[in-house]
């Protein structure tokens, strides 16, 4: 009788996952709808179910870690976490070339923002392996970037010498070329600078502004998406990626895929309008209440004008700082998609 807890204990040894992956995984903003909807679902539940107890997942994300954005990729090349998520934007001081990635005024839905994002994806991988230490496991959209003013706007020319804070580069240098002037201040940071008139107009996804309550200090919304999508990439560091043996790569490679970045761009579809309607209260709002708005029209003339300043200025100061290498890349791919060859000044 004595060897049976002897048994019993040797019994749950072997059926415990004494050899489970420990995954430390930081999210993208903690509050918005990518991180609650789809990036914690995915790291604490469906990844450790799927694998059956062979990885287990720790998860926070950079705002709850007191992060700066631009340290984000950084450190997880570092190996300071294993697993990072956030706007790709944020790390263009780090890598210029990854601008090529989120280009404004190109995209107008989710089908044309995926088929961007498809073809940039081979550069995004080698920029990330080259840079960042990091192998790439999924991008994913914010929705577009659209305008939020605290001042009475009625189209693009009204933005000419108001202080605006993008989402991005590409973005700021667009503004500055429209004659309006671009502040840097972070997402947490905007209601308050709307508030206290620090910026006149801020730039983000209109779903992130209705979640984060940017109605509540701006009062005029212009749709035209002059940030493009902020596309968040998922990287794991490298180091980790391949100290797992193939068939974990495999599980995390297939669960990612189908679990969350393809859930993602589906909501993607349509999540403009349902933004739009739920800032403005013009037609169906699913995610809550109706906010009151004013909607600016984006003309025709409005948007020929953004396309004009997005050739002639923003896409060929980007060569300038990208390098001939990249551009002929993007060019070869993201520019054939979308009918745009870049040139630099």
């Amino acid at each position: 009788m004595k060897k049976i807890p002897s048994l019993l204990a040797a019994t749950a040894f072997f059926a415990s996952p004494v050899l489970a992956e420990d995954i430390n995984v930081v999210g993208s903003w903690s509050g918005l709808p990518l991180h609650k909807q789809y990036e914690a679902p995915f790291w604490t539940t469906t990844l450790p179910e799927a694998s059956g107890g062979s990885v287990n997942v720790a998860l926070t994300t950079h705002d709850q870690m007191g992060l700066g954005v631009g340290d984000i990729y950084r450190l997880l090349g570092e190996g300071v976490y294993d697993v990072a998520m956030t706007v790709a934007d944020y790390a263009v001081t780090d890598a210029p070339e990854l601008e090529g990635l989120d280009v404004p005024l190109l995209a107008l839905n989710a089908d044309d923002a995926k088929a961007m994002v498809d073809a940039a994806r081979p550069m995004v991988e080698d920029i990330f392996s080259n840079r960042f230490n990091s192998h790439v496991l999924a991008i994913a959209p914010y929705p577009p970037q659209v305008v939020f003013c605290n001042k009475p706007i009625s189209g693009l020319s009204d933005l000419a010498g108001l202080k605006i804070r993008a989402s991005g580069r590409m973005t700021a240098k667009f503004l500055e070329a429209l004659g309006a002037e671009g502040i840097n201040v972070s997402f947490s940071e905007v209601p308050g600078a709307l508030q206290k008139g620090v910026v006149d107009c801020a730039v983000t996804g209109a779903g992130s502004g209705y979640s984060a309550g940017w109605w509540e200090v701006s009062t005029h919304l212009l749709t035209l998406p002059l940030g493009g999508w902020d596309s968040v990439v998922t990287a794991i560091n490298l180091d980790k990626w391949n100290s797992l043996d193939a068939a974990t790569q495999e599980l995390i490679a297939k669960q990612v895929s189908e679990n969350f970045e393809a859930p993602a761009w589906a909501s993607a579809q349509g999540a403009l309008a349902n933004d739009v309607a739920c800032l403005t209260g013009n037609g169906e709002c699913a995610s809550g209440d109706k906010r009151a708005m004013t909607l600016v029209d984006v003309s025709d003339a409005d948007f020929a004008k953004a396309r004009e300043i997005l050739e002639t200025e923003v896409l060929p100061d980007w060569a300038s700082r990208a390098g001939e290498e990249w551009v002929t890349r993007w060019n070869d791919s993201v520019g054939k998609v979308v009918g745009v060859t870049v040139v630099a000044n």
